[in-house]
Order: C-alpha cells, then sequence, then structure tokens
C-alpha cells in the first residue's frame, strides 16, 4: 500500500550503492538483490546493536531506517519564536534545554522525522558565511550564541541519538516581513547580501525579498544550500509555501532586462522552476548524508479544477500556481524533488476545499513517479475560533480522522503536522498522534 518494495530499494540504493568521486559528483551502482538484502539486515542490526548501547537510544543508523516507514513528521518554526528557542537568547544551556525538551516530547508522540526552520528569513541558526545569524535566534541579527555553539549541529545530533531524521527548513525569497519588516530590514548588518546587494531586493505587501528573476539570487540560495548539505548531517533540505509573495511582486525591470517571450507569469514560473531543479542538483551532488532529500511544501492547491486544461483539483481556493507561481506539478514530473508535502489544511467534508478530495488528488499526481507523498496536517487550527466548528470543537478527533484516511490511500507515504507548539499547547494532540504513530 506504501510503495514499501520500491522505497526499500531505493534507500539501500542510495545507502549501498552510491560512489563518491573526488569533485563531489557521484555515479550509481546499482546492487543486485542480494546485495540488497544484505544491505538491509546489515543496517537493520546495526540499529538494533545501538539500541542497546547504555543510552538505550538508537544512532544514526535507526534514522536511516526511518526513510523506509511512513514519515511522521512535525515541523519546528523558529520564526516569531513560534517553537524555538521560547523566547530569543544567546545562553547555549537555554537553547540546548529547549532543544531536548522538543525531541523528547516529538520523538514520545511517535514522530521520526523533524523539520526544523534553519534559515526563516535570508538569516542562519548556525554559523554561515553567507547569511547573519537569526534575529530570531538571539534577538539580533548577527549577533551568534555565546561559547561559538552551533544551534543546527546541535538539533542534527540530537536528532538522530533520538532514532529521528531531521531535515533543514529554508524560506528561500524571504528577508523581512511582517509589521516590522522595515525596522527589521533597516537593522540588517552591512554584510547581509541584501545590503550587499540592493538591486537584488523586491519590496512588496510591506516586506522584503529576493527577486527571484535574477540568477544572482538563485545562485545566492544554491550556494546556502550546499554550506549546509556540505557541512551537516542532515537528512534532507526543505522549501515552504513562499515563493513569489504576491502578484504585484514589482518586477517589470527585472522581466524587461530578460529579454524573454514568455508572459510574466510564465516567466515567474520559470525563474522558481529553475532554482528548484538547481537546488535539487546541488543536494543530490554535494551532501554530506548519502540519503539526503530535497522536498517542497507548497500550499494544499495547485489548481482549481476547470481553469486549465490539465486537470486541477475538484476544489475553490487559493491555488499556488498562479499566485505564488509555483508549479509543482512540473517538479514531479520532472524529478526534481525527492517528495512534496503539500498543506491540505482543511478538514474532511470542507465544501471549498475537502481533505479527502486533495488527499486522493495529490496521490494521483506521484503515481508512477519516484516522487514521494506527505500530506500537511492543520494541528495549529485545533480550538481557536478562527476557522470552522470542526476544528474549535472537535479538531484533535479531525486530525485522528485525516491520519486514518490517508494510511488508506495508495501513495501516500506519510503525514506532517503543524507545528511543535501544537504539541506542547493542545490538549488531546499528543495523545491522538500517540494513538495513531506508536500503536
Amino acid at each position: 500500500m506504501k510503495k514499501l518494495f520500491a522505497l526499500t530499494v531505493l534507500f539501500l540504493v542510495l545507502v549501498g550503492g552510491i560512489v563518491w568521486y573526488s569533485d563531489g559528483s557521484a555515479a550509481l551502482e546499482l546492487p543486485n538483490l542480494e546485495q540488497l538484502t544484505a544491505k538491509r539486515e546489515q543496517v537493520e542490526a546495526q540499529a538494533g546493536s545501538a539500541g542497546t548501547e547504555e543510552t538505550g537510544q538508537a544512532d544514526t543508523k535507526t534514522s536511516l531506517l526511518t526513510s523506509l516507514t511512513e514519515t511522521r513528521a512535525v515541523w519546528v518554526a523558529t520564526a516569531y519564536a513560534i517553537d524555538y528557542p521560547s523566547a530569543p537568547t544567546t545562553d547555549a544551556d537555554e537553547l540546548k534545554a529547549r532543544c531536548n525538551e522538543i525531541l523528547d516530547e516529538a520523538a514520545a508522540d511517535g514522530c521520526n522525522t523533524v523539520y526544523f526552520q534553519v534559515r526563516p528569513a535570508a538569516d542562519a541558526l548556525y554559523p554561515s558565511e553567507l547569511f547573519p545569524w537569526s534575529r530570531y535566534l538571539t534577538g539580533t541579527c548577527g549577533t551568534a550564541p555565546e561559547d561559538d555553539f552551533d544551534p543546527f549541529a546541535y538539533w542534527t545530533e540530537q536528532a538522530h541519538t533520538h532514532g529521528m531524521k531531521l531535515e533543514a527548513w529554508i524560506n528561500p525569497y524571504r528577508i523581512c516581513a511582517g509589521q516590522n519588516a522595515k525596522s527589521d530590514f533597516d537593522a540588517l548588518p552591512d554584510t547581509h547580501p541584501a545590503k550587499q546587494h540592493p538591486d537584488w531586493v523586491v519590496s512588496c505587501d510591506g516586506g522584503y525579498y529576493f527577486d527571484p528573476g535574477m540568477s544572482e539570487v538563485r545562485q545566492l540560495i544554491c550556494d546556502g544550500v550546499e554550506e549546509i548539505v556540505r557541512q551537516y548531517d542532515v537528512d534532507g533540505i526543505q522549501f515552504d509555501d513562499y515563493f513569489y509573495p504576491s502578484t504585484d511582486f514589482a518586477d517589470g525591470e527585472t522581466y524587461a532586462a530578460s529579454n524573454t517571450q514568455l508572459s510574466r507569469a510564465d516567466w515567474r514560473r520559470d525563474n522558481v522552476n529553475q532554482l528548484v531543479q538547481a537546488v535539487g542538483e546541488t543536494v543530490h551532488k554535494k551532501a554530506k548524508n548519502p540519503i539526503c532529500m530535497f522536498g517542497i511544501s507548497p500550499s494544499g492547491i495547485w489548481r482549481n479544477k476547470g481553469v486549465n486544461a490539465f486537470g486541477g483539483s475538484d476544489t475553490n481556493g487559493y491555488e499556488h500556481y498562479t499566485s505564488s507561481y509555483a508549479d509543482s506539478l512540473t517538479w514531479i514530473k520532472n524529478g526534481w524533488i525527492d517528495y512534496i508535502c503539500p498543506q491540505i489544511y482543511w478538514e474532511i467534508g470542507d465544501t471549498a476545499a475537502d481533505f479527502d478530495t486533495l488527499a486522493h488528488w495529490w496521490a494521483q499526481q506521484v503515481e508512477g513517479t519516484d516522487v514521494r507523498l506527505i500530506l500537511g496536517l492543520a494541528a495549529y487550527k485545533i480550538g481557536s475560533t478562527d476557522y470552522t466548528d470542526t476544528w474549535r470543537t472537535d479538531g484533535c478527533a479531525e486530525i485522528a480522522r485525516q491520519l486514518s484516511l490517508v494510511r488508506e490511500i495508495d501513495g501516500v507515504d506519510g503525514c506532517a503536522v503543524f507545528s511543535y507548539r501544537n504539541l506542547e499547547q493542545t490538549d488531546g494532540l499528543s495523545e491522538t498522534l500517540k494513538q495513531a504513530w506508536t500503536q
């Protein structure tokens, strides 16, 4: 039902059949079935042995084995102190303690994957030669934690100790957004790439973003990804759903200079496509971890049915194809990504965007491809009066229903919940996940 055999073969090929060359490229040597079986048994034995150590916790090998099972993920957001840290601080001990607290709870709830936001806004939660330290981490952009503490290295190590995979979640274009965007932008250090290259920056809807139409911007983002995957034993790179922030994005000069024959909308989609393809190649050629994946988590609707000849979903809502110029089906068709994680943030039976309808539609899009499908669930809506009565009064049960439903759909390889704070603060959610993911 979950294409387990195909995933097993893929995993074992990646672990056992990659020959790395000095220039960082890789050539695949496909082992025979006996070799695949032997490699699987070897990794399982190593993982089992690790579990008997004094710590009682598995090492990285167990993390590798989770790639053979359904994804049970949680997003850990660092922007606006949503999840980590609890409040900006330079204190290394506080940062370590919060990390341990989150991973302990996530593991107890059955999570096997963490999407950790390491670059929320053209900044970094690790020592970077390209981006300054994040203001969301320490309170001031460019200020490092005390004692040369590297939060991302610590998170990666501790997640693997817990037997979990850890992926680096990146927002590629955003520099500053929100009500304090102007003051945040003014406070960026002079070494920030946005200050070094003001011509790369576009102001839009009160925020500041890198211009996706510039090749220099695409190179900067690829360089940032390479910096991460070369230096850290990270299990993946994930982009979220923020691409072009608005259809009113002021990129007229860039468009004119491109001398393209494409319409403005198609040109914007092509800019994003070029970035996605380049990042995928960067991850697969440069990663320290041989099973490092590249995935994207777009909003839940590609296109609504009836607006084009290619068959969108039977929905009526925000579509990322026309609104943020993200052509996710092209990424899937061309194999530029390893997985897609659409944020299906509606309930089962929603009149505009039914969860069941979208889950089946996305499963159809990945059918016959090597792209895995993970579904994003709206844990943040539980108990909120901002959404429907289903979420306000029956939110945990709705998540339970969704988790149960997706296990009956061929092609769905797991789910992710947004975000960790809701595991911590929402009564009943932790137990809901435990029942679905540990029993």
